[in-house]
């Protein structure tokens, strides 16, 4: 009898550890949809509008969201990501609007080619260097913010190319945004190679303990340095989705991208700590932020506001987070 109760006790806490996001995103539709009939007398949150509303803004945070949870898995995290977006995206907005612009597919890929060099200077600083990776990361989050400023001069640039509408503005039978599709596919993918292949496993080796790992002949440098790369392909990626979205491109595109991606890996159960978690939950706390701060702005609340509600989110996850890791140690 006691087997059994602790069976379920342990049950339940790994509910509430890695789908306590899915349980969030419940209550708050719960809480939104009441609130929005009070106020207006009608229903404007729990809308199909709405949703596809919520998808679309949802989805380019979650794809750079993907990269930043596998670092956080592996025992890292990178603070430049958001700004690697906007650099990446200015450089490519730039040259699509050029005079004679080169084809696009090979604008796309210098668009990815600086995003793999950024990714390479923090993985060579943190991996082979042994610079922290909060200072590292913070050095090249500067660097590209100042070369994004520089190539704009602080303009942005609308109309972006017809050829890429679809991937930001475009819809599966006319009701489901093809970001959205994009954004689930990347995460099923994430989640089947780092729960079902063997460089899943080491990555959690290496995130739950360089010593074991390295003791155990995985190569942790090689893994940390891949994760950074792996981080600066998603961030690019979710940049072309974001200026495709927005049909332009501004030094603002991406700004706190790399919180929220730590936010929403938090919440979705990635331990800061490393090697725990899984990165659907990731995909479900990018979720339950971008619902929580849509629900927020139909109830009026001042967008000032919100930044303060997103900074306690981030706190509450972090502490509840440490709060787990002590009670497990």
């Amino acid at each position: 009898m006691d087997t059994t109760k602790r069976s379920a006790k342990s049950v339940i806490a790994a509910l509430a550890k890695d789908w306590m996001s899915v349980v969030g995103i419940i209550l708050l539709l719960i809480v939104f949809t009441i609130l929005s009939q009070v106020k207006f007398g009608e229903q404007y949150f729990l809308t199909w509008s709405n949703f596809k509303n919520i998808l679309l803004q949802t989805s380019a945070i979650a794809i750079v969201a993907i990269g930043q949870s596998i670092l956080l898995l592996g025992g890292n995290f990178d603070l430049s990501l958001g700004r690697m977006l906007c650099l990446t995206s200015c450089v490519g907005a730039t040259l699509m609007k050029a005079e004679n612009p080169m084809p696009l597919g090979i604008i796309i890929i210098l668009m990815f080619v600086i995003g793999l060099c950024v990714g390479s200077i923090n993985g060579i600083m943190v991996a082979v260097i042994g610079v922290p990776a909060m200072i590292a990361t913070l050095g090249t989050q500067y660097i590209c913010y100042g070369l994004a400023k520089l190539i704009t001069q602080a303009v942005p640039i609308p109309k972006m190319p017809s050829q890429i509408a679809w991937l930001g503005r475009g819809y599966i039978f006319g009701q489901i945004p093809v970001c959205a599709v994009i954004m689930v596919v990347l995460y099923a993918i994430a989640q089947f190679i780092t729960t079902k292949t063997k460089v899943g496993r080491n990555i959690y080796a290496v995130g739950g303990s360089k010593e074991a790992a390295f003791f155990s002949g995985i190569n942790v440098k090689k893994y940390h340095f891949g994760t950074f790369i792996l981080g600066s392909i998603l961030s690019t990626f979710g940049g072309l989705v974001l200026m495709s979205r927005l049909n332009s491109v501004a030094v603002t595109n991406g700004q706190n991208y790399e919180f929220d991606g730590v936010i929403s890996s938090i919440i979705g159960g990635v331990s800061l700590a490393g090697g725990k978690g899984r990165v659907i939950g990731t995909m479900f706390g990018a979720l339950f932020l971008n619902i929580l701060f849509n629900g927020f702005s139909q109830m009026g609340i001042d967008p000032f506001v919100q930044d303060v509600l997103k900074g306690i989110v981030l706190v509450l996850a972090v502490t509840l987070d440490v709060i787990g890791n002590v009670k497990k140690s």
